[in-house]
């Protein structure tokens, strides 16, 4: 168990938040698979300021995924901390400052990775946020933008300014997801601070995930890129930590049903044509190396209506089964 603040999780093994993928349905199928704590997509400050309705749809939540944290980004205070205040009157017990975020469209307003800029501001945004709500608030950042930057420094930064953890991602935003996590900075970020630290970046196995708290001494990790298609992943690192290996070893067809069940969440919670569109990204990672894969993945993009989609999924799996013909 782990404590955030005032808030007791099960386990310490995290789901990022990832725009475009931490919808509801697929943090519920992650905590039904294991995870600690899942985080929403990243929600603007600045949306909530002018009342967007559509930003209160990424922060939709129910009692099952509880507890979650609520993902929020922007780049001025007085914004972030009205902001956050919506965000805890809406139930949420766990906020998150984003500070990590390499994409153009949310760099280019001084948003995300782009903070890392200013470490002075980044202290005045986390005690105005920390200052007006009462459950916890934590950070997650880059190493730098183009060069690697004092994390350390940064990080004591965060914490005397009231956060009550910090996840640290061991790329500079300008890697995106290339070349390697450098865990030496991560394991310099924990050294600084006393309030947990998460180390994120290139936990893909059981194996890494141990590797990765081993060599960085934190407190908890956050999977990304790894639990996409692949939520079993949860479960699998719980089990190499109790058992020495991995016990989980769902088939190509249990992989298949356990996505139907992802999608179906999905058009639960949003309009059918809109969960199916969603739902490709999801179809190409589940099926990643699957024999004939390439001929579902084609199928889906054709489909608009949850049955078509579902009869199209179906009749993959029967040929995995039989050996019939995909037709």
């Amino acid at each position: 168990m782990i404590k955030i603040g005032n808030v007791t999780l099960e386990n310490n093994i995290f789901l990022a938040p990832m725009a475009g993928i931490t919808d509801l349905a697929f943090r519920l199928v992650c905590k039904e698979w294991g995870a600690g704590l899942v985080y929403s997509e990243m929600v603007s400050a600045k949306a909530l300021h002018y009342e967007d309705k559509k930003t209160y749809t990424l922060m939709q939540t129910c009692d099952a995924e509880s507890p979650m944290a609520v993902q929020i980004f922007g780049s001025e205070p007085a914004i972030m901390a009205e902001s956050a205040k919506k965000v805890e009157a809406l139930g949420a017990p766990i906020i998150d400052i984003n500070m990590g975020c390499p994409a153009p469209k949310v760099t280019t307003n001084g948003d995300g990775s782009s903070l890392l800029r200013d470490f002075d501001l980044i202290g005045r945004i986390v005690d105005a946020v920390a200052s007006a709500v009462s459950v916890p608030v934590t950070c997650k950042i880059r190493c730098g933008i183009k060069d690697f930057i004092d994390v350390a420094s940064l990080c004591r930064i965060i914490e005397q300014n009231g956060a009550s953890a910090i996840c640290v991602h061991g790329r500079t935003a300008a890697m995106y997801y290339s070349g390697k996590a450098d865990r030496s900075k991560i394991a310099e970020a924990k050294r600084a601070v006393n309030i947990p630290v998460i180390a994120n970046g290139d936990i893909c196995c059981a194996e890494d995930a141990e590797a990765m708290l081993a060599d960085t001494l934190c407190d908890a990790i956050m999977i990304g890129r790894g639990a996409q298609g692949n939520p079993f992943l949860f479960r699998q690192i719980l089990e190499y930590r109790e058992f020495g290996k991995v016990l989980t070893k769902p088939t190509d067809i249990e992989r298949l049903e356990v996505m139907k069940n992802h999608i179906d969440l999905m058009c639960t919670f949003k309009p059918e044509r809109t969960a199916v569109r969603e739902a490709r990204k999801h179809v190409a990672w589940y099926t990643k190396g699957m024999r004939a894969s390439s001929a579902i993945r084609n199928e889906v993009c054709k489909t608009e209506k949850l049955s078509e989609l579902f009869d199209t999924i179906d009749r993959y799996i029967q040929y995995l089964s039989n050996g019939d013909e995909i037709s």
